[in-house]
C-alpha cells in the first residue's frame, strides 16, 4: 500500500528532522491538523529508539515543532498494526471483514471500562486508526464497540 503514499514538503522535512533526532527510520508521517498533532509510522522494532531515553526524542521533536508527536510501530498485519495505532491492553478483539462491494471493514472490541481511553479524547484515537487503516489496508470504516 505505501507506494500510493504521497507525502508533502512538510511531511517529508519532520521525517527527516525525526529521524535526525531519534536515529529511527521513519516510514510515515502525518500531519493531523484537525487534532493539533503530528502522526509518525516507525519501522517494525524501532519503538524504542524513535522514543528515546526517558522519552528524550519525542520531548525534544515537540519543542521544535511545537505540536504533540505520536508514534505508531508499523506493521504489515493489520489487526497487530490496529493494535499498536491503539493501545493492546484496551483491545479484545479485532475483526476484520471485506464486505460484498469490496469495502472493508474493521471493528475494535474493547473493554467497557476502557472505551473512553481506547476512542480517546474528542474521538482522537479513533480517527488517527481511521486515517492509518485506510492509508496502509485500504479498510474504508472503523468500529470501536464495548464487550
Amino acid at each position: 500500500m505505501t507506494e500510493k503514499i504521497k507525502l508533502t514538503s512538510d511531511e517529508l522535512r519532520l521525517i527527516s528532522l525525526f529521524q535526525s533526532v531519534s536515529g529511527a527510520t521513519v516510514k510515515d508521517c502525518i500531519i493531523d491538523d484537525k487534532v493539533n498533532r503530528v502522526i509518525f509510522v516507525v519501522n517494525s522494532g524501532e519503538m524504542g529508539l524513535a522514543i528515546g531515553k526517558n522519552g528524550h526524542s519525542i520531548k525534544t521533536l515537540e519543542k521544535l515543532i511545537g505540536k504533540p508527536v505520536e508514534l505508531v510501530e508499523y506493521s504489515n498485519d493489520p489487526k497487530e498494526f490496529i493494535g499498536n495505532a491503539l493501545n493492546h491492553r484496551y483491545i479484545y478483539d479485532i475483526r476484520l471483514t471485506e464486505k460484498l462491494d469490496g469495502s472493508k471493514i474493521g471493528v475494535i472490541v474493547v473493554n467497557r471500562r476502557h472505551k473512553g481511553a481506547a476512542v480517546g479524547k474528542g474521538g482522537k484515537n479513533a480517527e488517527k486508526v481511521r486515517l492509518l487503516t485506510k492509508r496502509y489496508f485500504e479498510i474504508d470504516t472503523i468500529h470501536i464497540v464495548s464487550h
